[in-house]
């Protein structure tokens, strides 16, 4: 009995105890949202891209592009006209000596007037000595005439000799003179054939040795227009073009600013057509004139290796002009503005505007040689969006 009577006073105090937690729960809810409010967000500083200064090795390089030449191309050319070339020994190519002989004209002609001047000699020979004989002879005609003349003389004073045979000895006597001195004057004139002869024989001598074309140095054969039957003349194109040394060079044209920065004696690097590595050289001569109209200045780069590229191929070369090591930043960090060179430094998250000195520039970096420490952080856009004192946010810039 007592079972049975129990359970409806449970049930009647468990729904009076869920009926007092539904009416005081909206109560509380509005009272627990007071006493909890939300903190205020503080505003974020801008975010500013940084780099970090860092010690590093820096290159000045200028560019030179140009075409492959000879250093010094020497151009042979006939010195007699009007003989035919009959032999070429020497191609394209091909390596000479000084003094070798590249091509032979034709000599048969020469040959006929050495031949002939060899007659013209024997006979000026011939004149001088048939003088010789004459002076001789008139030489002994004349004494003889002078002695008769000093007796004639002598016996008219005595009274023995008349006028008349003084007058034939004085005759004789000048005859004879005149005779000498004809026979003089022919020895003269024999003796100056003679000269005349030996200097047309080394004359012909001369053009005969000409006839064999050699070269005056020794090279590589560049190039070569002389064709066997031709009949060559000075005045027209060089024969052959031989290249002294078989040394070749970069030649190319810079523009003014860059000139001022080459110096004999700086390394380069050269990139030639069919060359798998760069070619080792170094300048050697810097125009000391500019172009007026185009304002470019020349440049020749020896090469100092084995390698000879075409002559006339293209070529490309690294001249390096200028290396210092030391700390570097972007190009772009560095502000000049009024005569003031500065970089912004974040330290802290704070922005400091700084002087410094700087040095070496290339390839979008430049040194700072006074005013900055390696690992410290500068705007990488130095001037665009922050100032001294500023409060910003680093990032690092992104390196490749």
């Amino acid at each position: 009995m007592t079972r049975f009577t129990s359970r409806p006073a449970f049930r009647l105090k468990a729904c009076t105890v869920l009926l007092a937690v539904l009416m005081a729960a909206p109560l509380a809810a509005p009272g627990a949202a007071r006493a909890a409010p939300e903190p205020a967000s503080t505003p974020r500083p801008p975010s500013v891209t940084v780099a970090t200064a860092a010690r590093g090795e820096l290159r000045d390089l200028v560019i030179v592009t140009g075409s492959f030449v000879a250093r010094e191309e020497v151009l042979i050319s006939p010195e007699v006209d009007g003989l035919a070339i009959v032999e070429i020994l020497a191609e394209e190519g091909d390596r000479v000596e000084a003094g070798q002989v590249l091509a032979r004209l034709n000599r048969a002609m020469l040959d006929v007037q050495l031949a002939q001047n060899a007659a013209q000699i024997a006979r000026a020979e011939a004149s001088i000595a048939q003088s010789h004989a004459s002076i001789a002879e008139a030489t002994a005609t004349k004494s003889l005439s002078d002695q008769q003349l000093q007796r004639t003389r002598q016996l008219q004073t005595s009274g023995v000799a008349s006028n008349d045979q003084l007058d034939q000895r004085l005759s004789a006597s000048r005859a004879a003179a005149a005779r000498l001195e004809a026979a003089n004057h022919a020895l003269q004139l024999g003796e100056a054939d003679l000269t005349l002869a030996r200097a047309q024989r080394r004359d012909i001598e001369l053009r005969i040795a000409r006839s064999e074309i050699r070269t005056p140095v020794a090279g590589i054969v560049s190039r070569r227009t002389a064709r066997q039957g031709m009949v060559a003349t000075a005045a027209g194109e060089p024969l052959f073009r031989v290249m002294s040394g078989g040394l070749i060079e970069l030649e190319g044209d810079v523009p003014e600013t860059t000139l001022a920065k080459l110096r004999p004696e700086q390394g380069a690097a050269i990139d030639a057509a069919g060359s798998d590595q760069p070619l080792p050289g170094r300048v050697r001569l810097v125009a000391p004139e500019v172009n007026r109209t185009n304002r470019l200045g020349r440049v020749r780069i020896a090469l100092t290796g084995d390698a000879r590229p075409p002559v006339g191929a293209f070529g490309r070369a690294l001249v390096e002009v200028a290396r210092s090591e030391g700390v570097l930043v972007p190009l772009s960090a560095v502000m000049f503005a009024q005569g003031a060179i500065t970089v912004q430094v974040v330290r802290d998250g704070v922005v400091e505007t700084r002087p410094v000195v700087p040095g070496l520039r290339a390839d979008n970096r430049i040194e700072i040689r006074e005013g900055l420490k390696a690992g410290e952080q500068v705007v990488a856009v130095s001037g665009s969006f922050v100032r001294n004192g500023d409060r910003v946010t680093p990032v690092a810039l992104a390196t490749r």
